[in-house]
């Protein structure tokens, strides 16, 4: 096994979707273990504790969209949710979010391209651990909001740095000009323990 830090490195300088498709699939087995255990990664409680907050029945559908290895679908499982889809581009996170057997549907796409998913299919959209570097870019929030429900939940985390580096902001207030969504929430939020890392925590209302 290769070591955390190299891990890591290789997850965040990917340059394209086949070498961060291989990074995972070298990590799948030991994600869980290394970013809770190691790193103290709180992102997947912060976010569920958000979207639970936020949602007005526990019999919401929700994607998890960008699902790693379940650990969203696991705490909204813990929080009484059970109409949770998964989604994720690797094959390997998704064989082990699968392990969690909280999903009732797993779905392998590709957040930066159109999604085959139907409009206004879930009542809610989890993204957590998907808006950082190397991975997803801020255009995918278009299809997060296509496949929610008019006044349904967009909840999601962004890491810093790559919050205001990457154009997350500023197409988040794009969005919000063009009535797409209205904010609920934005807040700073603990991404990993171990060396202090932030992220922003952003909850928003679909508006149409």
């Amino acid at each position: 096994m290769i070591s955390n830090n190299e891990t890591l490195e290789k997850v965040y300088t990917a340059e394209s979707h086949t070498e961060l498709m291989d990074a995972y699939k070298e990590w799948a087995g030991d994600y869980d273990r290394d970013t809770v255990q190691e790193y103290g990664y709180t992102a997947h409680i912060e976010s569920a504790t958000a979207l639970d907050s936020v949602l007005d029945s526990k019999e919401s559908r929700i994607l998890d969209a960008g699902c790693g290895t379940g650990l969203v679908g696991l705490e909204l499982s813990r929080l009484g949710y059970q109409h949770m889809d998964a989604l994720d581009y690797s094959a390997d996170m998704l064989a082990q979010a699968k392990k969690k057997a909280v999903y009732n549907e797993l779905i392998q796409a590709d957040l930066s391209k159109p999604l085959t998913l139907p409009d206004n299919k879930y009542d809610a959209v989890n993204c957590t651990g998907t808006f950082t570097y190397g991975h997803v870019g801020a255009d995918a929030f278009d299809e997060l909001i296509r496949v929610t429900r008019p006044g349904g939940i967009v909840c999601f985390t962004i890491r810093e740095g790559a919050y205001e580096e990457f154009g997350y902001q500023d197409k988040m207030a794009e969005l919000e000009k063009k009535n797409a969504w209205e904010l609920m929430e934005l807040k700073d939020a603990q991404y990993f323990e171990q060396d202090d890392v932030k992220c922003k925590l952003c909850t928003y209302k679909v508006t149409h």
